[in-house]
């Protein structure tokens, strides 16, 4: 299975979503997801979409998986080539690499933004969703003072 995943943050942290459309190699959709996570920064969210994303190929009984994001920072530490610094990162980083061990045939991929427009769509559906419930009386801070004028 190919799953194609994203996440959306409004302000960084902001409202945050993720977006997951599980296909078969010949482009079929299989599921898709499109949740609201609350409050979140968008490496958190493109994290917790490939979570969700391994998660749900596995219970749909994949034995193989190829995992495709737009992100470079989340395929880069999922392959090992980049460290993970963020003690919150590092969590979400050991889960995602057991979900991914749980696979006969893991793979990670690097896509192209425009390749991922599906994914991206379901991720702003899901922060469309919390603003629209949980969130809806969600207010965004003040920006930061500046400092020199």
């Amino acid at each position: 299975m190919i799953v194609y995943c994203d996440g959306a943050a409004r302000g960084n942290p902001g409202p945050a979503g993720i977006g997951v459309v599980i296909t078969r190699e010949d482009g079929t959709e299989v599921d898709r997801i499109a949740e609201g996570i609350g409050i979140a920064t968008n490496n958190v969210a493109e994290y917790r979409a490939a979570i969700a994303g391994l998660s749900r190929a596995a219970e749909l009984g994949a034995k193989e998986v190829l995992l495709r994001s737009d992100s470079r920072l989340l395929v880069e530490q999922l392959s090992g080539r980049f460290r993970v610094k963020n003690p919150t990162l590092q969590r979400l980083h050991t889960e995602a690499r057991k979900l991914l061990s749980g696979f006969a045939r893991p793979s990670i991929e690097h896509i192209r933004r425009e390749s991922n427009k599906e994914a991206d769509g379901a991720a702003n559906e899901g922060v469309d969703a919390w603003l629209a419930g949980e969130g809806a009386d969600y207010v965004p801070p003040d920006p930061a003072p500046r400092l020199w004028e």
